[in-house]
């Protein structure tokens, strides 16, 4: 089982995570944090990387439920969507975390019921992009 899914789309950077950012409001999540890597990177190694930022992507109404069903859970949120640039010109990668390939060494049957609607939801952005 892969950890994640994703696809590559055609467009560029900024416009994806824009439309990025809109699907998964459509989903219900909020971005509660937003890494750039790239950024990063070159600040703190001096380094040139390619344009890619971290989306921590949040729903509320889950999270809670999550919370309620196993308290340590967050330490797994938010749920995290990157937007990367492409080897191609023009195209972009995006990806989200599996939350039911993250969760899987957790023995329990309700969080279980969350992350696959949470799974179902990510999937729906990921697909719409």
């Amino acid at each position: 089982m892969s950890y994640y899914f994703a696809k590559v789309v055609n467009m560029p950077f900024e416009q994806t995570i824009e439309k990025v950012t809109q699907e998964l409001k459509e989903e219900g999540f909020g971005i509660l944090t937003e890494i750039d890597v790239k950024a990063t990177l070159k600040k703190k190694l001096n380094v040139d990387f390619r344009n890619y930022k971290i989306l921590g992507a949040c729903n509320p109404p889950f999270a809670f439920k999550a919370l309620q069903a196993e308290s340590m859970i967050g330490t797994m949120l938010p749920c995290n969507v990157i937007v990367q640039e492409h080897e191609e010109p023009g195209k972009t990668r995006i990806a989200a975390v599996d939350p039911i390939a993250s969760m899987q060494a957790i023995q329990n049957p309700a969080l279980g019921k969350v992350a696959e609607i949470v799974q179902q939801k990510l999937k729906m952005v990921i697909q719409r992009v």
